[in-house]
């Protein structure tokens, strides 16, 4: 019978300082998984790592700027030295800078989609390569609802909801390719989730009540919530999955 227990699976986690990014490595290193703590600040991933090992896990912390190849190539390389193996790739890393589309300049529009979509693909691409030699693995892309089509679309970030628009379709496109490497790729749309990147909202009460009205739930998820799911589509009980987006936001869509 196939469960949650991750044990001897190693799992690199992008964006992983805080919020989401941090409650994924956190549940990934308590089902049993060893994992790669990378973000822009090792010395914030190394207070994750700590709290992982603290708890009895194994972990690393590793700096990482995904829109740098150099960087991924020399991470991935670290953790293979210290583990042989890359078992679970949760492209997590994301930026959200509200800005009305006219002003949005060619430099902000390079610095989202370079951090949100260049560096899933850049980060996935060094990674399958390891993945393919054990001929098997799991990539776990955290996109959002605001991804368009069946999703929703945002005013003030055009370029964030391109990116996001744009994992889905990498997604698809990735699990067609790695499928017969053993390889699956699944995307997760979280509505709105109690993370430092939703502060600027929860300052302005009138459009918190908004956003609130349209979620049946009534309320924001929390990162564990996400992470329960990235935790399943990492696991064996998730064998059969590929190219599947799991929406997580109290019914937003549906309403």
């Amino acid at each position: 019978m196939v469960d949650l227990n991750l044990k001897g699976r190693v799992a690199l986690v992008t964006g992983a300082r805080r919020g989401m990014g941090k409650t994924h490595a956190l549940v990934l290193a308590k089902a049993g998984a060893k994992v790669a703590v990378t973000d822009i600040s090792e010395e914030d991933c190394q207070k994750v790592a700590r709290e992982i090992q603290d708890q009895g896990g194994e972990a690393i912390a590793l700096k990482l700027d995904v829109s740098n190849s150099v960087e991924i190539d020399e991470v991935v390389k670290k953790i293979i030295e210290a583990y042989g193996r890359i078992d679970i790739l949760v492209n997590n890393a994301g930026v959200c800078p509200f800005k009305p589309f006219l002003e949005i300049t060619e430099e902000d529009w390079d610095f989202v989609l370079n951090i949100n979509l260049k560096g899933y693909f850049l980060t996935s691409q060094r990674v399958v390569e390891e993945m393919i030699k054990q001929k098997s693995g799991a990539i776990i892309n955290i996109a959002s609802i605001a991804m368009g089509q069946q999703g929703v679309g945002f005013q003030n970030l055009a370029h964030y909801c391109a990116s996001k628009g744009g994992i889905i379709a990498m997604t698809e496109a990735l699990a067609l390719e790695l499928a017969s490497y053993n390889i699956r790729v699944n995307a997760i749309a979280p509505g709105m989730i109690e993370t430092p990147m939703i502060e600027s909202v929860k300052q302005n009460e009138e459009q918190l009540k908004a956003i609130l009205a349209r979620i049946p739930m009534q309320r924001p998820g929390s990162p564990e919530e996400v992470s329960n799911v990235v935790l399943f589509l990492a696991s064996d009980l998730a064998n059969y999955m590929t190219g599947a987006t799991i929406v997580v936001d109290g019914g937003w869509l549906a309403g």
